[in-house]
């Protein structure tokens, strides 16, 4: 049986903590990823200056969250609202360098085996939007306290993929790996809201409407990338590149052993 909601100060600070429990394991997770991904090889810092920037923007934004969650959860409204005014301008980085090292990949022919280069073109600017558009609504409602932490909470699960995908052994779950990380990506929200409903007996509609951007996300990835728009979309992408000659929807051959 569910518990009845708390009030007062006890349940606001049972909810601040749910937040900073979920902006530290939604952080980690992608720290962790990215981290893995060195310490065994699979990355390195000999990338171009183009991925550098994007990185350092990324990262800064999950610095920028959890110091907001921080924030929010010690009760400075002022120091809040102050770092709010750098995120906002932080976002059109975020959306303008995810976008551009995605096509410079996808340029290069250098997109992950276990994704199809059409559909990878389709998914990250999928979930930047799916990011912003949560985000900017959160901003909207940063008066309505309620509102504006559980939209932040799911922004920040549309960017859980590469961290996610960097941690399970995606070449395992192709042709579905991106679905799979998305579903596990949804772990974090539903655990929230199980969390939330417990202390309060009921459901956010906040949650129902961020479960729901993401939901539309994947489907929109899906249609594009399957539909009439998806291949001509890749053509004019790659025209001129050396992804020009990549098959949109055939899987790129797993890297080789490295020469002796």
């Amino acid at each position: 049986m569910l518990k009845m909601s708390t009030s007062g100060a006890e349940g606001l600070q049972a909810e601040r903590r749910l937040f900073i429990v979920g902006a530290c394991a939604m952080t980690g997770v992608t720290v962790a990823g990215f981290g893995v991904q060195l310490l065994t090889g699979r990355s390195s810092f000999d990338a171009p200056l183009l991925v550098h920037a994007h990185a350092v923007v990324f990262m800064g934004w999950l610095a920028i969250y959890l110091a907001q969650t921080a924030l929010a959860a010690r009760g400075a409204g002022n120091w809040h609202r102050r770092l709010g005014w750098l995120a906002m301008a932080w976002l059109p980085l975020m959306l303008l360098l995810g976008v551009l090292v995605v096509v410079d990949m996808v340029r290069r022919g250098e997109t992950p085996f276990f994704f199809r280069p059409l559909h990878f073109l389709v998914l990250d600017p999928a979930s930047l939007l799916a990011f912003a558009g949560l985000t900017v609504w959160a901003i909207a409602q940063r008066r309505s306290t309620d509102w504006h932490a559980r939209l932040h909470f799911c922004a920040m699960v549309a960017l859980l993929g590469p961290g996610i995908g960097r941690l399970i052994p995606s070449p395992a779950f192709m042709p579905w790996a991106w679905e799979v990380t998305i579903a596990v990506s949804l772990v974090f929200p539903l655990a929230a809201i199980f969390a939330d409903r417990l202390r309060t007996g009921r459901v956010h509609p906040a949650w129902l409407y961020g479960l729901a951007a993401l939901v539309l996300m994947v489907l929109v990835t899906e249609v594009i990338t399957y539909g009439p728009v998806g291949e001509p979309l890749y053509r004019m992408v790659t025209a001129g590149s050396a992804g020009e000659s990549v098959a949109p929807l055939a899987f790129p051959a797993p890297p080789g052993p490295p020469p002796a």
